[in-house]
Order: structure tokens, then sequence, then C-alpha cells
């Protein structure tokens, strides 16, 4: 029984997949006709199958860039570049989106050492810090073995300071770890999809508007109070705003 159930798994799987790369053609062969509304619902309904990819977002990001839709296309430009964000391609498509929008927000640079260890914890990603530690505790379990079981001095010195140094790398490696996991769950960007959007100074209608933001600006989501969101911009301003007139990309 399990194994005809795994065989129809399989069939299932891959007519899915199957399907899919047809959508995704039908969808291009749209686009490349100038037909980009029609793209769009062709690439919309493979998401709607749960299927999701760098390509599949940036041909999305492309046609509403053509359509001047300029909250869904850096919407789905920034989807693409989280999922491969060397992409040069991606990178290029998205400046030429951001070059629409309205709100001119200035950067403010992190210096010092807080910039420094935020770049060490991005160096790479939390899995790629859990197995550099894992690979560091293993090796460490193993030059205390050869520790334990060498005659020579010579032998037993390098075993003990081999592991003592895989040991201080794999606690490192761990601490950055849980630094990584602690940035990207507290990391959460939205993009603006009002096309004007009021920004209170507290969670309510009856407080003071302390912003405008418009379409296609890049948020960060710091807290949820009912239907309001509070956000932070690039320059440092924060202020509140309501859940329907931003998109989260964190979201599936």
């Amino acid at each position: 029984m399990k194994h005809i159930i795994y065989i129809v798994t399989f069939l299932l799987t891959t007519l899915s997949v199957a399907q899919n790369n047809t959508l995704f053609e039908e969808g291009n062969a749209l686009y490349n006709e100038g037909k980009f509304t029609e793209a769009i619902a062709k690439y919309e309904s493979i998401l709607d199958a749960n299927k999701h990819s760098a390509s599949l977002y940036f041909n999305l990001g492309n046609a509403h860039y053509k359509l001047n839709n300029i909250a869904p296309s850096i919407y789905y430009f920034e989807k693409a570049l989280m999922l491969s964000p060397n992409d040069k391609e991606i990178q290029n498509n998205i400046a030429f989106a951001r070059n629409m929008t309205v709100d001119a927000i200035d950067v403010v640079p992190e210096v010092g050492i807080s910039k420094l260890f935020k770049n060490l914890t991005n160096t790479f990603s939390f899995n790629g810090w859990a197995y550099a530690s894992v690979i560091a505790m293993v090796l460490f379990v193993l030059l205390s073995l050869w520790y334990y079981f060498s005659y020579s001095s010579n032998k037993k010195r390098m075993a003990f300071i081999g592991s003592s140094s895989f040991l201080f790398l794999a606690i490192v490696t761990l601490f950055f770890a849980f630094k990584k996991y602690d940035l990207d769950k507290n990391y959460k960007p939205a993009i603006v999809f009002s096309q004007e959007a009021l920004v209170k100074s507290e969670p309510n209608l009856r407080s003071q508007e302390s912003f405008r933001l418009h379409e296609g600006t890049k948020v960060l989501i710091l807290d949820t109070v009912n239907n309001w969101k509070k956000i932070k911009l690039s320059d440092g301003k924060q202020g509140w705003i309501s859940n329907d007139a931003i998109k989260a990309l964190n979201e599936i």
C-alpha cells in the first residue's frame, strides 16, 4: 500500500512540475508578445500552486514594470532578490523600478564596530554558520580522542592546541549562527502599496500625522498593534501605518 502511495505522490508531483513549467513558458510567450496582463495571470497561477522561484518573481516584476505598476514591480523584484541576492540582472531591474518611486529617502549608513559586526554576521546564512559550528565540533572531538590515545608528548601538545582551537571556533560560529537567526527573524521588510499612505505618530486615526509615503517605498516592520504596523525608514524615521497600506516581503 505504501508503495502505491509513493508512486501516486511521485506522479502527482511530476504532473504538477510539468504543469507549472507549461504555465511559465506560456507566461513568457505572452510577455514577449506584449500581453503583460495575461502573462501576470499565468505567473500568478503558479504562485497559487505554492511554487516560488527567483525567476518567477523576476518575470512578475518585469511584467508589472512594463505596466507601470510601481509597487508590485518593486515587490516582486525584492522577492526575487531575497532568493538570489547576487543576481546582477535583478539588481539592475530593481534599480530602474525604484526610479519610479516618489519618496526620496536617505540611507543612514552604519559605522564603526556595529557595521563590522553586522557585515561579519551576514557573511554566511544561518545554515552556513550552523554547519561550520558542527564541523568544528566534530574536529574538536576527533582531536580530543587523538589527545587521549596518544602517548607522545609532541602529539598530545598538537592535539591539545588543535582541539582547543576548534572548540573556540565551534563556540564562535555557534554564536554567529544565533545572531544571524535573530537578524533574519527581526528583519521584516515591506513595500508600500497605497498610492499615498498616512504615517501616524500612534496606532490610531486620531493621532497626529508624522509624514506621508507613496507606493513602492520600502519600509521595515517593527511592531504590530491591531490593524496598524510600526515602521522604520532607511533614514531612521518611524511611525504607524495601516496594515492595508503595505505588503510584507516575508509573506508567501
